[in-house]
């Protein structure tokens, strides 16, 4: 029943994900997202059938690690300023960046309820075990998310850093990202792309003594 816990830290995770590209957007003179109401924590406007509802049923009935995303915001690239480039790679950045001050603050908290006196060990027990779990998945999500594959922020990193020639050869595989993710998934390839960086980061929050 462990799901039942850790599903809304991870529908929170990925709505403060899909919020932040929104803001980040909305500095650079995008408001598409503001206008489509994505600037809220109420999860409704969030959802993504497969992502926020499909996704993370399968990994309950399956008895999966819990995984799933929100429904990107939407972004309009013409209306962000300068040159377009340099904008675009902030709003994709963002995303990630804040799934990891997420994962740091659960970090924190968890040594701040781990140092309180035991009055309740079962319920501080529960409160330790959800906490570990926002900072995993937030740097799962981090990490997932910057695959350099379209659609993952990734994918629009690496774009806004290539020159024009090599952009439009690298674009040719966006119609195909979701399927070279499932490929790359099936194949045995995306846990160590993911858990790799992910467990050194754990290791860097145990040895700082936030986590353990």
């Amino acid at each position: 029943m462990e799901w039942i816990v850790q599903l809304p830290i991870l529908l929170f995770s990925v709505m403060i994900h899909e919020i932040a590209h929104g803001l980040m957007a909305l500095r650079h003179g995008d408001d598409t997202a503001k206008r489509a109401g994505r600037f809220t924590l109420n999860p409704v406007p969030h959802i993504d059938p497969f992502g926020t509802v499909f996704l993370p049923l399968l990994c309950v009935i399956s008895q999966l690690p819990l995984m799933g995303w929100a429904r990107p915001v939407p972004v309009n690239p013409s209306r962000l300023g300068g040159s377009r480039r340099w904008p675009m790679f902030q709003v994709a950045l963002v995303g990630p960046v804040s799934n990891l001050a997420l994962s740091l603050a659960a970090a924190l908290l968890f040594r701040s309820v781990a140092s309180m006196p035991g009055f309740f060990p079962q319920y501080q027990k529960t409160l330790l075990n959800a906490l570990f779990f926002a900072v995993s998945i937030n740097l799962f999500l981090a990490y997932f998310n910057l695959i350099p594959i379209h659609p993952l922020d990734g994918g629009n990193l690496l774009s806004s850093l290539l020159s024009p020639r090599l952009r439009t050869g690298y674009e040719r595989h966006r119609p195909y990202g979701f399927l070279i993710i499932m490929g790359l998934a099936l194949l045995g390839f995306m846990g160590p792309i993911i858990l790799g960086p992910a467990r050194w980061t754990l290791r860097l929050l145990e040895s700082a003594g936030l986590i353990w």
